[in-house]
């Protein structure tokens, strides 16, 4: 069954709880966005990090959407990050429907628990709802993301790539019943893959950090 959905985001700059500014990123900020992103999930899901080089790839790839390719500015330094990249549907007669897979979405650890990210979200939500895009999808904790609407993606009979289902796998409609007759397996950017060799070469570039135990670990 269909869960209903809320009416579209609608961005207010009422809502900041800081006095900090969300624009698009310039490319002469894409490492330091790489490193904000690596500081904020090493050790976090996973035994170090992957998923600054993802953000590096994803860049370069054709689903790049710059105009989602959101900062968050303090005090003159960039203390947030959150990206959207195009991806698709695909039912079972291999007919297309392009959604955005959104993140990763990174705040400086010193800034969390300060609702930015919260903040960076919702102005992401509202942007891609006024570019016409119909939903957003993501791999997240659910406890997080729940909490801007995202439900369990099988709500709507779309399955991973590989016709998995599981919490952390969710989608949120940018409007309601926009998901409606789109059912099928999600394709996200083949960018969000990685191999151990370009890590390791792209680890180069960063300072030296040790590999621990992931702090939380999502059932998937």
């Amino acid at each position: 069954m269909r869960s209903k959905t809320t009416v579209p985001w609608i961005w207010d700059e009422n809502e900041l709880s800081m006095k900090i500014s969300i624009r698009q990123t310039n490319k002469s900020e894409f490492f330091q966005t790489e490193n904000l992103t690596r500081e904020t999930f090493w050790n976090l899901y996973e035994s170090g990090c992957t998923v600054h080089l993802v953000l590096h790839q994803l860049r370069k790839s054709s689903d790049y959407v710059p105009e989602l390719d959101l900062l968050a500015i303090y005090d003159g330094q960039i203390i947030g990050h959150i990206i959207a990249t195009k991806a698709f549907v695909e039912d079972s007669n291999q007919n297309k429907s392009e959604v955005l897979c959104i993140g990763p979405l990174g705040i400086d650890r010193q800034m969390q628990g300060k609702g930015l990210g919260s903040q960076l979200m919702k102005y992401c939500i509202s942007k891609a709802t006024a570019m016409n895009y119909k939903a957003i999808m993501l791999f997240g904790n659910p406890a997080y993301y729940q909490r801007f609407g995202y439900l369990d993606a099988q709500n709507y009979g779309i399955s991973t790539r590989d016709g998995k289902n599981f919490p952390a796998f969710m989608a949120l409609e940018l409007w309601p019943a926009a998901l409606k007759g789109i059912q099928g397996r999600f394709l996200d950017s083949e960018a969000f893959i990685t191999s151990e060799k370009d890590l390791n070469e792209f680890e180069k570039l960063f300072p030296k950090k040790e590999k621990g135990e992931a702090k939380i670990k999502i059932s998937i």
